[in-house]
């Protein structure tokens, strides 16, 4: 138990760059971007779909705008093995904001935080078909406005953990995962959130040594783990699909 603690608190240390994120599962292997989302820093290419998106010196500010009638959402144009992606996110103000994982088509997993819970899933994959989203894990959780709080999220063959903060991590399992995965993008409901920090890592094929000890401590913790309220439930809808179009330039703070 020791251990798997350790690792949690590794994982909220800030990170220089260059540095590899502290995983729980993931081996990280080779860094493939890295984009502090400043106005300082050098822009990844991402692709902007809905919503108001501004560098800052903090950070990106992204705000949904009511004419879109979606909330916002950008991606990065990247295919993606197994992975490991960590960033900073601050609400400030947002109903709710995600990390999607997709494939060339359809959405394939996320991590949705609102500022009073936190949801691991596998998504729906085939909207009007069969298929419906599996929950791996939807803890209450108080995430303040204008607090910084740092994200994880690693997928090593059919296994996705996401941890927050070094505090508290979600994982599960599904074959969907083992497919390849592509453009994982950044969704805020409402106004508005900023992000900052973003990495992306390819990791090894095998997990590390210590994932059966560990995963085991993760899934007791998680069959403990406070559920939210009716009311939060009800605000953390999964964002609907939108069409990415060609890439767009991120305004810039005057």
């Amino acid at each position: 138990m020791r251990l798997f603690w350790t690792l949690l608190a590794l994982s909220s240390l800030p990170l220089h760059a260059g540095d590899a994120p502290a995983t729980l599962l993931a081996q990280p292997d080779k860094e493939l971007l890295s984009d502090g989302l400043t106005l300082e820093s050098k822009a990844a290419e991402w692709k902007i779909a809905k919503g108001k998106w501004v560098r800052t010196a903090e950070g990106i500010k992204v705000e949904e705008l009511p004419a879109d009638n979606h909330g916002a959402a950008g991606r990065l144009n990247q295919k993606l093995g197994d992975f490991i992606i960590a960033f900073d996110f601050r609400l400030d103000g947002a109903k709710s904001i995600s990390l999607s994982i997709n494939d060339a088509k359809e959405h394939m997993a996320r991590v949705l935080i609102t500022p009073a819970a936190f949801r691991v899933q596998r998504d729906d994959h085939d909207h009007d078909g069969p298929d419906k989203a599996v929950v791996f894990l939807n803890q209450a959780e108080k995430f303040t406005a204008g607090t910084w709080h740092r994200v994880i999220l690693e997928m090593v063959g059919d296994t996705m953990v996401t941890t927050i903060d070094g505090k508290f991590s979600g994982f599960g399992r599904d074959e969907l995962f083992k497919t390849e995965k592509a453009s994982p993008g950044l969704t805020c409901a409402g106004q508005s959130a900023t992000f900052r920090n973003f990495s992306l890592w390819s990791a090894k094929a095998e997990p590390k040594i210590t994932w059966k000890e560990t995963s085991a401590q993760i899934a007791e913790a998680m069959k403990s783990a406070p559920t939210p309220t009716v009311a939060a439930k009800a605000k953390a809808k999964t964002p609907a699909k939108a069409k990415v179009e060609a890439p767009t330039k991120v305004e810039a703070a005057k």
